[in-house]
């Protein structure tokens, strides 16, 4: 069996910015929150944390900053993808030496490749590192699928330990189960999916509502785990709405709105991304009384 990096709730960490770039403090301040509430894993400079508009510097600060705050209480995993294989080797390098536990690899996006490419690209990227990596499988924003027979090579390659799968389609992650077993944990990746992706045989969730509600997120996920199935399904089902809300918009301007709304200072999204229309932010309030924003 691969490593596994953690089993429950991993929060997709937004990034706080401000004028000056990073906001340190108030990362600081939340990555605290996050421990403290029960959440099991950190998971900074993804799609969530906007990485794509983020320096290189900016990657480091950021990473030793939940390196710090985490303590080793729990994982910290570092998003270090892109669609140019040798700037991916070098980000998951640094992150290596900074400590992090293991890296969040996206597929290569807008230039894209075939399935043999993905496997030479990953391949190579696993061998100029140690730690573990998750694949990072989200067609709708890269424009390419990992196919389950492209997943059974990768799961091959021993520090190739896991997929964050974000695919949408449960079919192809019961093929993946099927096909890989234990050589490659599965992680879902969409928040409306977690109980039906642990139903075969997932670990938990690389999530965003977690960044709103991470105990109720662990909870729901160790509820499954812990053979508590009416209850994780009913935690699912209760947090439609709010997981609606969450995506209304094109992740994270969303989920910063929120975090803005109870008390934490996200700022605004970097361009291209903008500030949330009015329209959906009432939508995202009146989650409010029907559910958890408090």
């Amino acid at each position: 069996m691969k490593k596994i990096l953690f089993k429950g709730a991993g929060s997709a960490i937004p990034t706080p910015f401000d004028e000056n770039g990073v906001n340190i403090e108030e990362l600081k301040r939340f990555l605290k929150f996050q421990i403290e509430n029960k959440i099991d894993a950190l998971i900074v400079c993804g799609t969530t944390g906007e990485s794509s508009t983020m320096t290189r510097d900016e990657k480091i600060e950021v990473i030793k900053c939940a390196l710090e705050i985490s303590n080793r209480k729990v994982p910290v995993i570092a998003g270090t993808g892109s669609n140019n294989t040798k700037e991916a080797i070098e980000m998951s390098k640094i992150a290596e030496s900074l400590g992090v536990d293991g890296v969040l690899v996206v597929t290569p996006y807008y230039n894209k490749t075939t399935q043999a490419g993905l496997i030479a690209h990953y391949r190579l990227i696993a061998e100029n590192i140690n730690i573990p990596i998750i694949l990072y499988n989200v067609p709708s924003r890269t424009g390419l699928n990992i196919n389950p027979e492209t997943c059974l090579e990768l799961s091959k390659i021993p520090n190739i330990v896991a997929i964050k799968e974000a695919s949408g389609n449960l079919s192809q992650v019961a093929q993946i189960a099927h096909l890989c077993g234990d050589n490659l944990h599965i992680y879902s990746g969409n928040d409306d999916q977690v109980i039906p992706i642990c139903s075969l045989g997932g670990l938990g969730v690389i999530s965003v509502l977690s960044n709103i509600e991470p105990e109720y997120t662990h909870n729901m996920v160790w509820s499954f785990l812990n053979g508590k199935f009416d209850i994780a399904k009913k935690m699912q089902l209760d947090a439609i709405p709010l997981i609606n809300a969450l995506f209304s918009e094109v992740n994270p301007i969303p989920v910063k709105a929120a975090l803005n709304e109870i008390g934490f200072h996200f700022g605004i999204p970097r361009l291209p991304l903008i500030e949330m229309s009015e329209e959906k932010r009432n939508f995202l309030n009146s989650t409010k009384s029907s559910f958890l924003l408090t």
